[in-house]
Protein backbone atom coordinates (compact mmCIF):
# COMPACT_ATOMS: atom_id res chain seq x y z
CA UNK A 1 0.00 0.00 0.00
CA UNK A 2 1.17 3.59 -1.10
CA UNK A 3 2.22 5.73 1.56
CA UNK A 4 0.27 8.47 1.59
CA UNK A 5 2.49 12.39 1.83
CA UNK A 6 1.21 15.79 2.59
CA UNK A 7 3.45 18.83 0.80
CA UNK A 8 2.63 22.27 1.54
CA UNK A 9 3.94 24.61 -0.51
CA UNK A 10 4.00 22.12 -3.54
CA UNK A 11 2.13 24.73 -6.45
CA UNK A 12 5.86 25.86 -7.19
CA UNK A 13 9.22 25.52 -6.05
CA UNK A 14 10.82 22.94 -3.96
CA UNK A 15 6.98 22.42 -2.80
CA UNK A 16 6.38 21.46 -6.32
CA UNK A 17 9.33 19.60 -7.14
CA UNK A 18 9.06 17.42 -3.93
CA UNK A 19 5.66 16.80 -4.82
CA UNK A 20 6.72 15.25 -8.03
CA UNK A 21 9.49 13.58 -6.94
CA UNK A 22 7.12 11.47 -3.94
CA UNK A 23 4.81 10.45 -6.19
CA UNK A 24 7.64 9.01 -8.85
CA UNK A 25 8.38 7.00 -6.02
CA UNK A 26 5.03 5.57 -5.14
CA UNK A 27 3.25 7.77 -2.44
CA UNK A 28 -0.03 8.84 -2.38
CA UNK A 29 1.18 13.14 -2.62
CA UNK A 30 -1.46 15.88 -1.43
CA UNK A 31 -0.55 19.10 -2.14
CA UNK A 32 -1.23 22.15 -0.05
CA UNK A 33 -1.18 25.31 -1.25
CA UNK A 34 -3.12 28.76 -1.39
CA UNK A 35 -3.60 28.27 -4.79
CA UNK A 36 -3.73 24.99 -7.64
CA UNK A 37 -3.29 22.40 -4.74
CA UNK A 38 -5.46 19.62 -3.55
CA UNK A 39 -5.90 21.54 -0.24
CA UNK A 40 -6.45 25.11 -0.75
CA UNK A 41 -5.95 27.27 2.51
CA UNK A 42 -3.73 29.88 4.23
CA UNK A 43 -1.27 28.26 6.81
CA UNK A 44 -0.30 32.07 7.85
CA UNK A 45 -3.87 32.28 9.84
CA UNK A 46 -4.69 29.79 12.51
CA UNK A 47 -8.18 29.00 10.78
CA UNK A 48 -6.21 28.12 7.91
CA UNK A 49 -3.33 25.66 9.49
CA UNK A 50 -6.59 23.84 10.95
CA UNK A 51 -8.86 23.66 7.78
CA UNK A 52 -5.52 22.24 6.05
CA UNK A 53 -4.77 19.55 8.64
CA UNK A 54 -8.35 18.45 8.89
CA UNK A 55 -8.58 18.27 5.40
CA UNK A 56 -5.22 16.12 4.94
CA UNK A 57 -6.55 12.97 7.33
CA UNK A 58 -4.72 10.35 7.76
CA UNK A 59 -0.78 10.64 6.18
CA UNK A 60 2.62 9.00 6.57
CA UNK A 61 5.05 11.60 5.54
CA UNK A 62 4.53 15.48 6.05
CA UNK A 63 6.90 17.81 3.80
CA UNK A 64 6.59 21.65 5.07
CA UNK A 65 8.03 23.95 2.19
CA UNK A 66 5.50 26.85 2.55
CA UNK A 67 7.24 29.68 2.89
CA UNK A 68 7.46 33.55 2.36
CA UNK A 69 10.15 36.24 2.11
CA UNK A 70 9.92 40.32 1.72
CA UNK A 71 9.03 42.66 3.93
CA UNK A 72 5.71 41.04 5.27
CA UNK A 73 5.27 41.27 9.45
CA UNK A 74 3.46 37.80 8.37
CA UNK A 75 6.82 36.12 7.45
CA UNK A 76 6.75 34.62 10.95
CA UNK A 77 3.57 33.44 10.32
CA UNK A 78 4.20 31.50 7.85
CA UNK A 79 6.99 30.53 8.27
CA UNK A 80 7.13 29.13 11.36
CA UNK A 81 3.73 29.31 12.94
CA UNK A 82 2.32 28.08 9.62
CA UNK A 83 4.81 24.97 9.79
CA UNK A 84 4.92 23.92 13.71
CA UNK A 85 1.31 24.04 14.20
CA UNK A 86 0.30 22.32 11.07
CA UNK A 87 3.04 19.52 11.82
CA UNK A 88 2.05 19.68 15.03
CA UNK A 89 -2.00 19.23 14.23
CA UNK A 90 -0.75 15.96 12.05
CA UNK A 91 1.62 14.17 14.64
CA UNK A 92 -1.51 12.42 15.72
CA UNK A 93 -1.90 10.93 12.26
CA UNK A 94 1.94 10.20 11.80
CA UNK A 95 1.87 8.35 14.45
CA UNK A 96 -0.45 5.92 13.32
CA UNK A 97 1.55 6.03 10.24
CA UNK A 98 3.52 3.51 7.62
CA UNK A 99 7.18 4.83 8.59
CA UNK A 100 6.31 8.14 10.00
CA UNK A 101 8.47 11.30 8.64
CA UNK A 102 8.18 14.89 8.80
CA UNK A 103 11.14 17.82 7.02
CA UNK A 104 10.55 21.35 6.90
CA UNK A 105 12.42 23.91 4.43
CA UNK A 106 14.71 25.96 6.89
CA UNK A 107 17.35 28.45 5.47
CA UNK A 108 20.90 29.20 4.86
CA UNK A 109 19.87 32.54 6.17
CA UNK A 110 19.58 30.81 9.96
CA UNK A 111 22.93 31.63 9.89
CA UNK A 112 22.53 35.44 8.97
CA UNK A 113 22.17 38.14 11.83
CA UNK A 114 18.57 37.75 12.99
CA UNK A 115 16.34 39.38 15.77
CA UNK A 116 16.23 37.41 18.92
CA UNK A 117 12.99 38.62 20.04
CA UNK A 118 11.22 37.59 17.33
CA UNK A 119 13.23 34.20 17.50
CA UNK A 120 12.04 33.98 21.07
CA UNK A 121 8.14 34.77 20.16
CA UNK A 122 8.34 32.55 17.61
CA UNK A 123 9.85 29.48 20.22
CA UNK A 124 7.28 31.05 22.89
CA UNK A 125 4.60 30.17 20.19
CA UNK A 126 3.47 33.92 20.93
CA UNK A 127 2.23 34.75 17.77
CA UNK A 128 0.90 38.35 18.19
CA UNK A 129 4.04 39.07 19.80
CA UNK A 130 6.26 37.98 16.58
CA UNK A 131 3.79 39.99 14.54
CA UNK A 132 4.13 42.97 16.47
CA UNK A 133 7.99 42.77 16.71
CA UNK A 134 7.98 42.04 12.92
CA UNK A 135 6.39 45.13 12.51
CA UNK A 136 8.87 47.05 14.61
CA UNK A 137 11.90 45.99 12.60
CA UNK A 138 10.29 46.67 9.24
CA UNK A 139 9.76 50.42 10.66
CA UNK A 140 13.44 50.33 11.72
CA UNK A 141 14.10 49.27 8.24
CA UNK A 142 15.69 45.75 8.93
CA UNK A 143 13.47 43.95 6.85
CA UNK A 144 16.41 40.98 6.19
CA UNK A 145 15.58 40.06 9.90
CA UNK A 146 12.16 38.66 9.66
CA UNK A 147 13.18 35.77 7.07
CA UNK A 148 16.11 34.92 9.03
CA UNK A 149 14.82 34.99 12.24
CA UNK A 150 11.78 32.87 10.86
CA UNK A 151 14.39 30.13 9.78
CA UNK A 152 16.29 30.26 12.71
CA UNK A 153 13.71 30.07 15.39
CA UNK A 154 11.94 26.98 12.68
CA UNK A 155 15.31 25.17 13.22
CA UNK A 156 15.76 25.42 16.73
CA UNK A 157 12.26 24.44 17.27
CA UNK A 158 13.05 21.34 15.16
CA UNK A 159 16.06 20.39 17.36
CA UNK A 160 14.20 20.96 20.82
CA UNK A 161 11.20 18.93 19.29
CA UNK A 162 12.94 16.27 17.82
CA UNK A 163 14.09 13.89 20.10
CA UNK A 164 11.19 14.16 22.45
CA UNK A 165 8.40 11.50 23.05
CA UNK A 166 6.13 13.14 21.12
CA UNK A 167 7.93 12.54 17.66
CA UNK A 168 10.91 10.44 18.10
CA UNK A 169 9.48 8.31 20.80
CA UNK A 170 6.38 7.91 18.36
CA UNK A 171 8.73 6.70 15.75
CA UNK A 172 8.71 9.95 13.74
CA UNK A 173 11.81 11.49 12.27
CA UNK A 174 11.75 14.87 12.21
CA UNK A 175 14.46 17.15 10.35
CA UNK A 176 15.16 20.13 8.77
CA UNK A 177 16.39 21.08 4.95
CA UNK A 178 18.61 24.37 4.77
CA UNK A 179 19.04 25.72 1.29
CA UNK A 180 20.85 28.31 -0.57
CA UNK A 181 19.55 30.49 -2.76
CA UNK A 182 17.35 28.31 -4.65
CA UNK A 183 16.44 28.79 -8.28
CA UNK A 184 12.26 29.45 -7.44
CA UNK A 185 9.53 32.11 -8.54
CA UNK A 186 10.09 33.70 -5.08
CA UNK A 187 14.11 34.26 -5.85
CA UNK A 188 13.66 34.90 -9.46
CA UNK A 189 13.43 38.96 -8.90
CA UNK A 190 16.64 38.52 -6.85
CA UNK A 191 18.85 36.30 -9.41
CA UNK A 192 17.81 38.82 -12.38
CA UNK A 193 18.96 42.02 -10.66
CA UNK A 194 22.83 41.76 -11.30
CA UNK A 195 23.28 44.33 -7.65
CA UNK A 196 21.53 41.43 -6.13
CA UNK A 197 23.44 38.66 -7.41
CA UNK A 198 26.88 40.46 -5.91
CA UNK A 199 24.54 40.83 -2.65
CA UNK A 200 23.96 37.57 -2.92
CA UNK A 201 27.30 35.79 -3.74
CA UNK A 202 28.58 37.82 -0.68
CA UNK A 203 25.97 36.94 1.69
CA UNK A 204 25.11 33.14 0.59
CA UNK A 205 28.62 31.99 -1.53
CA UNK A 206 27.80 28.53 -3.05
CA UNK A 207 30.78 27.76 -4.97
CA UNK A 208 29.63 24.21 -5.67
CA UNK A 209 27.59 24.13 -8.57
CA UNK A 210 26.13 27.97 -7.43
CA UNK A 211 22.69 28.58 -7.20
CA UNK A 212 20.24 25.16 -7.10
CA UNK A 213 17.24 23.93 -8.90
CA UNK A 214 14.79 23.19 -6.50
CA UNK A 215 15.08 19.60 -8.00
CA UNK A 216 18.74 19.53 -5.74
CA UNK A 217 16.76 20.04 -2.09
CA UNK A 218 13.98 17.69 -2.84
CA UNK A 219 15.94 15.19 -3.03
CA UNK A 220 17.34 15.07 0.66
CA UNK A 221 13.79 15.68 1.63
CA UNK A 222 12.81 12.20 -0.29
CA UNK A 223 15.30 10.71 1.89
CA UNK A 224 14.62 11.95 5.01
CA UNK A 225 10.97 11.10 4.74
CA UNK A 226 11.48 7.82 2.97
CA UNK A 227 11.23 4.36 5.09
CA UNK A 228 15.53 3.93 4.11
CA UNK A 229 15.73 6.87 6.97
CA UNK A 230 15.54 4.97 10.27
CA UNK A 231 17.95 6.73 12.73
CA UNK A 232 18.44 10.61 11.20
CA UNK A 233 16.29 13.10 13.38
CA UNK A 234 16.80 16.98 14.55
CA UNK A 235 19.28 17.47 12.05
CA UNK A 236 19.29 20.84 9.80
CA UNK A 237 21.24 19.55 6.43
CA UNK A 238 22.73 22.66 4.52
CA UNK A 239 21.52 22.23 0.95
CA UNK A 240 23.68 25.39 -0.08
CA UNK A 241 26.46 24.27 -2.07
CA UNK A 242 29.18 25.25 0.67
CA UNK A 243 27.81 28.54 2.34
CA UNK A 244 27.31 27.20 5.60
CA UNK A 245 30.56 25.91 6.01
CA UNK A 246 32.02 29.18 4.56
CA UNK A 247 30.21 31.56 6.52
CA UNK A 248 30.54 30.30 9.68
CA UNK A 249 34.04 27.87 9.19
CA UNK A 250 35.11 24.92 11.17
CA UNK A 251 34.16 26.02 14.70
CA UNK A 252 30.64 24.35 13.86
CA UNK A 253 30.59 21.29 13.20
Amino acid sequence: MARRAVVTGSASGIGRATAALLAAQGCEVLGVDLAGADVCADLGTPAGRARAAAAVGEVDVAVACAGITGANPAIPSVNFFGVVEFLERLRPALARGTDPRAAVIGSVSSVHPLDEQIVAACLERDEAAARARAEQVLAAGHAPLLYSSSKAALARWVRRAAPTPEWAGAGIALNAVAPGVVLTPMSDPLVADPQMQQIMARAVPMPLNGYAPPEAVAAPLAFLVSPANTHVTGQVLFVDGGAEAILRGNAVW
